[in-house]
């Protein structure tokens, strides 16, 4: 009985084998001869990833030492950003789930640490307007004269003070669920000392429960949005092996309930607020509380949005970017899977008609 013939001898035709190709990685060349593929050449690529921003120091003309970041384009549109309180310099990081967005409407964002956190050494003796005067002079430093200010919940107090310092620096004003220094005091200026660090110092411990948003928050569907606000809450309050002290976070706390504000009288720039109707940290009433303070006339543009709480600064990020670029007649919109930025009447009209959703498709992802 025969062997089975392979399927490709010396008795295969030339014809046959010129029309054989590459099959799983063997060419067979018109000899006969077998040979493996050379593989794709590798593709390294030539420059560094981000692994978020860096941390500068400054020594300034006061003798203290600055810490600051500095992200996007030297030639972008400056903004000084001003974090919650308990955060960082680095905490500009936790807005980087749209830092395409920023990096292609050109903006700069630069924010400079507050007393006693992260780098930052604490002293006690320190308010607001040291804050604001060290902003001025780190700006001062990177060659930035005017500049737009985005500031985040407890950041607030702190735009005020800026504004009211240097108001024919500041170019533009956006308030994200950002606590007012003007009105009633917050319940816990009654407290002394020693029982407010009493009632924060477990918060600040661990970072997973000051950062603990709800189960239905939209931050929660940011890829790694919860892990960076924790190593940013560590960095807070441990980044100098401060061991999670709460003095310097009792010390702004309380600086919260001096009253009154800053007089804004000055601030011809235009003034943007954004706020959750299911906020209850920095309630609605507060954008009123805002309003009441600015100067007669001020060019006041208010947000509001029914699906946020005090996480509209990170829902609405998109918009507050598109606002800070000079675009604040357009409106981000997921429209038939695809994100645009439509003139505000057209994009209303598609809300209403449920045609388009607020914000980024990714939300909807």
């Amino acid at each position: 009985m025969p062997l089975p013939r392979p399927p490709f001898t010396r008795t295969t035709t030339t014809a046959g084998l010129a029309a054989l190709t590459l099959l799983g990685g063997i060419v067979i060349g018109g000899s006969g001869a077998v040979s493996a593929s050379p593989p794709a050449e590798p593709k390294v690529q030539n420059t560094f990833d981000s692994l978020g921003p860096d941390v500068h120091a400054a020594k300034l003309p006061s003798g203290r030492t600055a810490h600051y970041t500095d992200s996007g384009p030297a030639g972008g549109t400056p903004v000084l950003y001003i974090g919650g309180t308990g955060t960082s310099a680095r905490a500009v990081h936790m807005t980087d789930f749209f830092r395409t967005t920023r990096a292609d409407l050109g903006l700069r964002l630069i924010s400079v640490e507050r007393n006693g956190f992260g780098d930052t050494e604490y002293d006690p003796a320190l308010g607001k307007a040291d804050f604001a005067t060290d902003a001025l002079e780190v700006l001062d430093r990177i060659g930035v004269r005017n500049f737009k200010v985005v500031a985040i919940s407890g950041g607030g107090p702190y735009a005020a003070e800026l504004a009211a310092r240097a108001p024919e620096r500041v170019t533009a004003l956006h308030l994200a669920a950002a606590l007012p220094p003007y009105g009633t005091k917050p319940a816990y200026c009654g407290l002394s000392d020693d029982k407010l660090a009493d009632a924060v110092k477990d918060q600040i411990r661990d970072p997973r429960t000051w950062w603990a948003f709800p189960d239905d928050s939209p931050v929660k569907s940011i890829p790694g949005f919860a892990d960076t606000a924790y190593e940013d809450g560590a960095r807070t309050y441990n980044q100098r092996g401060q061991q999670a002290d709460p003095a310097p976070q009792v010390h702004e706390q309380k600086l919260y309930c001096q009253r009154p504000g800053p007089d804004l009288s000055k601030l011809s720039a235009p003034v943007f607020l954004y706020g959750g109707d299911k906020d209850t940290t920095v309630p609605p009433a507060t954008l009123k509380t805002w309003r009441a303070s600015l100067p007669a006339g001020a060019r006041v543009k208010t947000r509001t949005y029914a699906d946020s709480a005090h996480d509209v600064q990170y829902r609405h990020w998109d918009q507050i970017l598109v606002d800070l670029a000079g675009r604040a007649d357009r409106t981000v919109v997921c429209h038939g899977k695809h994100t645009s930025t439509l003139p505000a009447a057209e994009a209303d009209r598609l809300v209403d008609k449920k045609k388009a959703t607020l914000g980024s498709c990714a939300w909807n992802d």
